[in-house]
């Protein structure tokens, strides 16, 4: 029996989870602050990451919204750590 589709389940639940702890890090300052109310791209940001979140754990729009939210990291990574 394959546990292909279990693992990815889980791997996709996971990954949108850390999303919307990001994203209500932003927002919520919650489970931490992130200081201050987000402006700018970090508006964005938090609610891309939030509403794809959602979307991934829900199942829904899966595909279009994991291509936004990696499009997002790729920007996030070359304007922060590269």
């Amino acid at each position: 029996k394959s546990f292909q589709p279990v693992v990815l389940s889980v791997l996709r639940i996971v990954a949108a989870y850390l999303f919307l702890l990001h994203g209500t890090a932003k927002f919520f300052s919650f489970p931490m602050s992130m200081g201050g109310a987000p402006e700018g791209l970090m508006l964005v940001a938090g609610i891309l990451e939030i509403v794809g979140g959602i979307l991934l754990i829900l199942g829904l729009f899966t595909r279009p919204a994991a291509f936004v939210l990696s499009g997002q990291m790729a920007a996030a990574y070359f304007m922060a750590h590269a």
